[in-house]
């Protein structure tokens, strides 16, 4: 969603990020979505990755306010999907769920460990989780979630909500962006009977195969959808390094089990259309088992 928006004139400096663009400019998240489908996507993830009422209000806006931007990101979403429902192929909308670390707009959803209590986490994701659910979506994503900690939360909210759910974390090297290791993340991400799927996001992709393995042996599907590489620079808002991503990859991890296969941060629609194209052979049209995605 970002590069895409960047990609249409949108400046993304502000702490808000993509939500910000949700607020002022609706129809350029409209546009990315279709173009995102038009690419071969099957599953649209919403534009509320850093959207939370609390963060809205923040940058002045009235609680009813935020309250409604947080629901017509899914809107938005589920508009385009119908609209594009003519040509015979399934799609489903994906409700973001960034990390709390997404809203402290410092780059922490890279490192984790925030400094903040359990109930602080649940009272910020469970008003927001039930908010999200409440405008419709086909699942949630729970991405680029960077602690065992948060994910613990998070799990415990999930069992409530009642969506089917995938729930991905930001990882290197094995091991949460925290440092815990990858196989403890999947175990608790894949507790509750509602979660479809666990794996890995934002990260390199040549770490993504070792992860697939792992998260294939909680007996949940895997999905996988990493960054063209480089590094989040927190300070001036930007990615720094080269960007590419083999689409080719896509296949291992196809092949290895990973049933929702995309990509995140700088993988736009010509790199979505690439991975679409690596995986076809692979992955039946209409199958409701191997979908392809792109982030918020």
């Amino acid at each position: 969603m970002s590069n895409a928006l960047e990609d249409l004139g949108q400046d993304l400096t502000d702490p808000l990020w993509t939500a910000r663009v949700l607020r002022d400019a609706p129809e350029a998240v409209a546009e990315v979505h279709r173009r995102y489908f038009r690419a071969g996507a099957r599953v649209a993830t919403t534009a509320s990755y850093q959207a939370s009422v609390p963060g809205f209000v923040d940058q002045g806006q009235l609680p009813i306010e935020a309250a409604a931007l947080v629901l017509h990101s899914v809107t938005l979403a589920r508009e385009v999907r119908d609209e594009m429902a003519g040509d015979g192929l399934e799609r489903w909308v994906a409700a973001s769920v960034g990390p709390y670390g997404a809203v402290l707009a410092d780059g922490s959803e890279y490192r984790g460990r925030y400094g903040v209590s359990a109930a602080r986490l649940r009272d910020f994701h469970g008003p927001r989780l039930e908010l999200l659910a409440s405008a419709g979506p086909d699942l949630l994503a729970v991405e680029t979630i960077p602690d065992v900690e948060e994910a613990e939360v998070l799990a415990d909210l999930l069992y409530d909500v009642g969506l089917p759910t995938w729930f991905s974390f930001s990882a290197r090297e094995g091991r949460t962006a925290a440092g815990q290791p990858l196989t403890e993340a999947f175990a608790t991400a894949a507790a509750p009977t509602t979660v479809v799927a666990v794996g890995v996001n934002c990260c390199p992709a040549g770490e993504v195969l070792d992860a697939v393995r792992l998260a294939i042996a909680t007996g949940k599907k895997a999905v996988a959808y990493p960054n063209a590489g480089g590094k989040w620079n927190s300070r001036t808002r930007t990615w720094v390094g080269a960007a590419d991503i083999d689409p080719d990859l896509a296949r291992s991890w196809v092949n290895a089990g990973a049933a929702y296969v995309g990509g995140c941060c700088r993988v736009g629609p010509n790199e979505i259309a690439r991975l679409a194209a690596a995986v076809s052979t692979d992955v039946t049209s209409g199958s409701a088992t191997k979908r392809r995605s792109n982030r918020s």
